[in-house]
């Protein structure tokens, strides 16, 4: 029988299996607050971008917030992936 969707989600070799797709995902975000918070700066220095100063940092928080989740998510990932491989053994 086939699993229920948070039974998937709660079992160690699907979480193991998604540490690529995580790291990746972490990274974009990471990178997108870094873009966030260079423009931040420059609407501070030159007043032209449309959005405040404050809310280009905001976004940049943001951001990096959300890119933990995914980074947190990967861990877990090599953590099971490292336990699967001694069980192995």
């Amino acid at each position: 029988m086939a699993k229920s969707f948070m039974e998937k989600r709660n079992d160690p070799k699907y979480i193991a299996g998604t540490a690529n797709r995580q790291a990746n995902w972490g990274e974009c975000l990471w990178i997108l607050g870094f873009i966030f918070a260079l423009l931040g700066v420059i609407a501070d220095a030159t007043g032209a971008l449309g959005l405040t100063m404050m809310a280009w940092f905001m976004l940049a928080i943001v951001f990096h917030l959300a890119s933990l989740s995914f980074w947190l998510t990967w861990v877990l990932a090599v953590y099971f992936r490292s336990v699967g491989a001694k069980e192995k053994e």
